[in-house]
């Protein structure tokens, strides 16, 4: 035991600082492509290239949709290819969606919920509270129940055996309460909806009020979507 303590004096603190100091390490996420103007028949190929439609143009003028965006790198390997931004801090308050106020910022308790997910941004979310991120730090903590939850976190697409429960989950919450739709599933359906097993994301079932994009996004994404979510960023 003795060691351990002696080992931990010599190493120091290794969490990260984030958000009082920037943080480059991103993880898993290479970023996201960015928009730039481009002619009109580059635009054209571009927008074909793209599998899930996050893509548009307008003449010259192109449009990226992050929600919708899976980062399969077909525009990054074009023949014109696109621009690609190293920054995480993507997460926002949904236009008509609604943050936590600043009451119980250092008590947040966050109930997640698996409504079809891959297994990738379900992975992102569960290291959060290995020692490097430590969410502890800033007051997220986890619950199992959401008669406990004040954040509602939820990755996949919502498939249909997981609509009625994660219906249950938010109707079981006490308000004041937000709800977060983490990664591009969650927000569009991604690569698996809308079909018959799946819908369009969390706002088809449940009313979103915070949106974290990304496929995955990494765990200092999700970190900066609770910040915005509890109104600290």
């Amino acid at each position: 035991m003795s060691q351990w303590i002696l080992r931990g004096l010599r190493t120091g603190i290794k969490s990260t600082r984030y958000p009082e100091h920037a943080e480059r390490a991103m993880g898993v996420s290479p970023g996201f492509p960015v928009a730039t103007r481009r002619t009109e028949q580059e635009a054209r190929a571009l927008v074909a290239l793209c599998p899930t439609r996050a893509l548009a143009h307008a003449g010259e003028e192109l449009a990226v949709d992050y929600r919708r965006c899976v980062h399969c790198y077909r525009c990054a390997r074009a023949d014109a290819p696109m621009s690609w931004a190293d920054d995480f801090e993507r997460s926002a308050v949904k236009p008509g969606g609604k943050a936590l106020d600043g009451a119980f910022e250092r008590s947040i308790h966050i109930l997640v919920v698996d409504a079809g997910d891959c297994g990738a941004c379900l992975n992102e979310v569960r290291q959060l509270n290995n020692p490097y991120y430590n969410m502890h730090r800033l007051g997220f903590f986890i619950t199992p129940t959401p008669r406990q939850a004040d954040v509602l976190l939820v990755v996949g697409p919502v498939t249909e055996q997981m609509r009625v429960a994660l219906e249950k989950a938010y109707a079981g919450m006490p308000g004041p309460k937000c709800v977060m739709a983490v990664g591009a599933c969650a927000l569009s359906g991604g690569v698996f909806g809308p079909s018959f097993t799946a819908g369009s994301g969390v706002a088809d079932v449940i009313p979103v009020d915070v949106e974290v994009p990304g496929n995955p996004p990494p765990p200092l994404a999700i970190l900066h979507g609770l910040l915005v979510a509890t109104g600290r960023k």
